[in-house]
């Protein structure tokens, strides 16, 4: 039986391998092991980590490695704390494979460590282009796993041309579309949707009723113009006066910036219209978020199970520059009319057709049956 050791830093990280980490759990060649870190672990960000264990995923170490301050050095230095911690933690625990997901700072101190511990790794959603830090994070990591699992044929068409091994690259679709399948199965009604009055900050909302989603992180690569860009987003969601649902950042660089913006305008404007959450479990965030008569910001949900749900989607600045995406979408700049503007054409517009362009809601199993059969070694090198 191989041990499978999953790494989960946030709360993207969490939905986009929850379906992995199930599927690796009930495989019968397969046994998981589970690592919770960063601002997974933090009540500021939302305690992910108590969702994990309400569905079913102990941890089987916690590392804290998130330094407090959201700047550049704190990034650089939670990075280097990570990968101090993990390797402590591999060493341990040691897996037979470590699989981490996508592009974030946490992501690369577990391929760091992986790497020079002789761990096989695999990497989930590689491949894809985007703006910010993320674009160069998720790269780097391709070039240091054996195994990969691109969401779509484009992205592992890219992870071939960086010299990987054809025979590593298997094409799955994304982990998070599994979840968006099976919870959008389950809420076809607003009316279904939980009450959610008793969490978060803030006004109410009608689900029945039209309503906007907006999440907003820090853009690493434009560190201090963070305050600026969320103000121009608040703006806009001002003079558009619709019941809003709106999302803390994450935890990269620049967070601070935006958290101080947005109590600023708690302060100062009338907010009785917004609801504000640090985070909310995904059973109850996919139908919110397919609900949504428009989702606002620079989150890759958007791109990525917006396009599945055919969700209108206004994506503001350069977070997502260059990420594939469905018709879904609209751009905007740091502008809050340009933002009002696109909104509106997005209400105009309604729903979107569904769009299977980051998988079909399979991936889970699909990498469960491979990490149970692929050959596994440390030993790689360019194929060109």
């Amino acid at each position: 039986m191989r041990t499978i050791c999953v790494v989960v830093g946030s709360r993207a990280n969490y939905s986009s391998i929850k379906s992995v980490m199930r599927a690796v759990q009930a495989h019968p060649d397969l046994a998981l092991q589970v690592v919770v870190g960063a601002s997974a672990l933090l009540d500021r960000y939302g305690s992910v980590v108590k969702f994990m264990e309400k569905d079913g995923f102990a941890p089987d170490e916690r590392v804290h490695m998130l330094i407090e301050g959201e700047t550049p050095l704190t990034m650089a230095q939670s990075t280097g704390l990570g990968l101090i911690e993990l390797a402590r933690v591999f060493d341990r625990l040691r897996p037979d494979a470590v699989v981490t997901v996508g592009d974030r700072f946490e992501t690369m101190a577990t391929a760091v460590a992986a790497a020079y511990m002789n761990i096989p790794l695999a990497h989930t959603m590689g491949g894809e282009v985007s703006g910010t830090i993320d674009e160069s994070i998720r790269h780097a990591v391709t070039k240091l796993a054996q195994l990969h699992f691109p969401s779509n044929d484009r992205a592992a068409d890219r992870i071939i041309r960086m010299g990987e091994d054809p025979k590593r690259v298997h094409v799955v679709g994304c982990p998070r579309m599994d979840l968006v399948a099976e919870v959008a199965r389950l809420h076809s009604d607003p009316a279904s949707l939980p009450l959610l009055l008793q969490e978060g900050v803030g006004g109410g909302i009608d689900f029945r009723k039209p309503y906007l989603l907006v999440m907003q992180h820090p853009v690493t690569t434009e560190y201090g113009q963070g305050r600026d860009q969320i103000e121009e987003t608040l703006k806009a969601i001002e003079e558009l006066h619709i019941p809003t649902i709106f999302f803390w950042p994450n935890a990269d660089a620049g967070s601070e910036d935006i958290a101080q913006g947005i109590r600023i305008f708690r302060e100062h404007k009338d907010d009785s219209y917004i609801r504000f959450y640090k985070n909310l479990p995904v059973e109850t965030f996919i139908p919110i978020m397919r609900h949504c008569a428009c989702m606002v910001g620079n989150s890759s949900a958007a791109i990525r199970e917006g396009s599945f749900l055919g969700v209108p989607v206004v994506n503001v600045g350069t977070r997502q520059t260059g990420r594939d995406r469905g018709a879904n979408i609209l751009d905007a700049g740091h502008d809050h009319a340009a933002i009002v503007s696109a909104v509106k054409k997005q209400l105009a517009h309604g729903p979107y057709e569904p769009d299977t362009l980051y998988g079909d809601g399979t991936a889970g199993e699909k990498i469960a049956d491979i990490l149970s059969t692929a050959t596994l070694s440390v030993q790689k090198q360019l194929t060109y």
